[in-house]
């Protein structure tokens, strides 16, 4: 059995987790491409324990990737960037930013949500059936959302769009992602200076009266806009694909619209975007029966945490009503994904919306002829035909 991570998912199974990835069992040790040699978690709760540990960092610099291609180097986090931190520098951002993404505030921006969906969805109809749901809906909606939130102007977004999803392709060469890398922080520098000299009523502009320093800002700025963008747009189009293929949990959302936070809280289970998390350990440290020695590399399967039998009764059947308290789409712990609310109303506005504005939505080709995306780290589809009658 190799002992490197698997990564393709099932060519006639495009939802499931990829194959041979549970077959491995809760802990078991993983080959990386630097040489280093660690271990893969895929047990449900020994995912939650690790992720909940501080004995096991997120620091930049002690990281190992499991997948070549995947963004990350030796050198520490710069400042701002807190999501590749460990306490005290971790928490400190993470106060600043927790007021930004309460729950409270993210449901506020519902009714704008709404009204950006409506007119992405009229203006689909109005084109005509078939269309293509990534440009359509998908990938705008949440880069619209995360302009707002941030205070991007909605014009500018094509100047950061392209460098943002070229951050998250495998094939790009280290010239490629250098270049996205600085064209991506050229713009959100340009942002931060306009802030400073003229706030207005956004996420960006709060900071700026914090004791943040220009390169924190730009670097938190640089952080969120990246985060926002290809998750909701992938989560958004592979649910809609899912809930095409199966037609009862498609007909019980369709018919009650109040069920759209539970059938969001099963999609992000069942689809599982985020194809794994890396930890480092500081000290040794015990884990189901092994022992993990310090500097040892952990990777975190979300797909196939999120797939575990012993959490998740019939893992592998998408249901809408079901309960699925502790999935870990969002991760877990301290460094629990800070706009997860902001992806949620999203996704909870979305979907009722778009099967209520076409009842009759279908898949426009064969779903066999919708090839999941494979040069980029987070999964997903470039492309989703749809048809509809008018």
């Amino acid at each position: 059995m190799t002992r490197t991570l698997p990564t393709e998912r099932p060519a006639d199974r495009p939802f499931d987790p990829p194959a041979g990835l549970r077959e491995r069992g809760p802990l078991s040790r993983l080959d990386y491409p630097d040489g280093h040699t660690g271990w893969l978690v895929t047990g449900h709760a020994l995912v939650r324990e690790v992720l909940a540990d501080q004995r096991f960092s997120a620091r930049a610099e002690l990281r190992h990737l499991p997948v070549p291609g995947a963004p990350g180097g030796d050198q520490p986090a710069p400042p701002g960037m807190f999501g590749s931190m460990d306490a005290p520098e971790h928490t400190r951002y993470r106060r600043l930013l927790a007021g930004q993404f309460t729950v409270r505030r993210m449901r506020q921006l519902t009714e704008r949500i709404q009204v950006i969906t409506d007119e992405h969805l009229t203006a689909m109809a109005e084109r005509g059936s078939p269309a293509d749901l990534v440009p359509a809906l998908a990938r705008p909606l949440p880069a619209q959302v995360i302009c707002e939130v941030l205070g991007v102007p909605y014009a500018d977004r094509d100047r950061f769009h392209q460098d943002a999803l070229d951050l998250f392709r495998l094939d790009n060469t280290p010239e490629q992602a250098g270049a996205a890398y600085a064209a991506l922080h050229g713009f959100i520098g340009e942002l931060v200076e306009a802030k400073r000299k003229t706030a207005t009523d956004d996420l960006l502009s709060g900071l700026t009266e914090s004791d943040l320093t220009d390169t924190e800002l730009v670097n938190i700025g640089f952080t969120l806009l990246g985060a926002g963008l290809d998750t909701t747009t992938n989560q958004l189009a592979l649910g809609v694909f899912a809930l095409l293929e199966h037609p009862v949990q498609l007909a019980a959302l369709r018919a009650d619209p109040g069920l759209a936070d539970r059938a969001v809280e099963e999609l992000l289970r069942y689809l599982s975007i985020i194809p794994f998390t890396v930890r480092t350990a500081l000290e040794d440290v015990e884990l189901g029966g092994e022992r993990i020695a310090a500097g040892d590399a952990v990777t975190v399967s979300v797909p196939a945490a999120n797939r575990d039998p012993a959490h998740f009764a019939d893992p592998d059947v998408l249901d809408l009503l079901r309960k699925t308290s502790g999935h870990v789409a969002f991760g877990h712990g301290i460094h629990q994904c800070l706009g997860q609310q902001l992806a949620r109303v999203q996704l909870q506005v979305a979907l009722p919306a778009l099967l209520g504005k076409f009842p009759t939505l279908r898949l426009a080709v064969p779903a066999r002829e919708i090839a999941p995306r494979s040069d980029m780290l987070i999964y997903g589809v470039h492309e989703l035909p749809v048809a509809w009658e008018d």
